[in-house]
């Protein structure tokens, strides 16, 4: 089942190749692609329990949200409404990748003060580097919230709990919690630039991999 990972490797490289060639269809199926390539290996790693069943879901949803992130420039003049939509569905994976390991954290109160703390200087961080409008600004509160919170129960997690799972999940988060960065400051930054791009897809494409993989550890 590990083929799989080497797979979604090469379609998400021939994805950022057809986008960069602004080939938007063959682009949105090859990400597609490259995304059920991370829920398949997550379905093959579950051990069908319900903390699995929530996250293979939440791959799911990511699934779905890679491919609305970029049918915004198949359907431009439904652009901005498909992007918020693809990100909305990206929130509820988020909040399902919440729910399966929060019950596993001993000092949940504390890990989520902090995810507060940290999200309130991030965003202050971001919004010191980016041009958005009032809406993107109010979802990326609530988006960036969900995955900082997801961060501080998963490495609080590995701190009190150290285990395989917690610390390959608690891996995963981060690298897509730094692709969203990395994803917001290219879109709303001053100017696009295809290295931040690459960055962005390829940290995104390693953190579901190993939030997949991580559910063959899960005990």
């Amino acid at each position: 089942m590990f083929v799989l990972i080497p797979v979604c490797a090469v379609l998400a490289a021939v994805f950022l190749w057809q986008e960069s060639r602004k080939k938007y269809v063959s682009a949105v199926i090859l990400k597609g692609l490259a995304s059920i390539c991370f829920v398949i290996l997550g379905c093959l790693c579950s051990s069908g329990t319900h903390t699995a069943k929530l996250i293979v879901i939440g791959l799911i949803l990511g699934c779905i949200a890679d491919v609305m992130l970029n049918l915004r420039w198949v359907f431009k003049k439904k652009g901005q409404l498909i992007f918020l939509v693809g990100i909305l569905v990206f929130l509820a994976g988020h909040i399902l990748y919440l729910a399966a390991v929060l019950p596993m954290s001993a000092n949940w109160i504390i890990c989520c003060a902090v995810g507060v703390v940290l999200t309130a200087l991030l965003m202050m961080w971001i919004f010191k580097r980016i041009t958005a409008k009032k809406a993107f600004k109010i979802f990326g509160v609530f988006y960036i919230g969900a995955i900082m919170l997801l961060n501080c129960v998963a490495i609080g997690n590995l701190i009190t709990s150290p285990s395989a799972f917690t610390g390959l999940f608690a891996a995963g988060a981060v690298f897509f919690l730094v692709s969203d960065i990395v994803l917001i400051l290219n879109t709303f930054g001053s100017k696009t630039k295809q290295s931040l791009r690459v960055t962005n897809i390829s940290l995104y494409y390693i953190g579901q991999l190993l939030i997949a993989c991580s559910l063959l550890l899960l005990k």
